[in-house]
């Protein structure tokens, strides 16, 4: 799912590269990944009004329901 994540947020950056993902597991289970994007590309990631984060969340949660599992996006700075 890591790769899956990586895979639509390098489509939509200019600086692919700078693209990181760390995942971690929170108490009750959930796995929450945190993206990482360079300055300029973070509003690229969250879209207007947070469509297109809202929409990787889906996504994520979607491929993770097929694997029995909870999923969290998290977008850091």
């Amino acid at each position: 799912m890591k790769e899956l994540l990586l895979t639509i947020a390098r489509g939509l950056v200019e600086d692919p590269d700078a693209v990181t993902v760390t995942e971690e597991t929170s108490e009750d289970g959930t796995i929450v990944f945190h993206l990482r994007v360079a300055a300029d590309d973070m509003g690229r990631v969250i879209g207007k009004q947070g469509r297109i984060a809202k929409a990787m969340r889906t996504v994520m949660r979607a491929a993770a329901t097929r694997q029995d599992a909870k999923v969290a996006v998290e977008i850091d700075d």
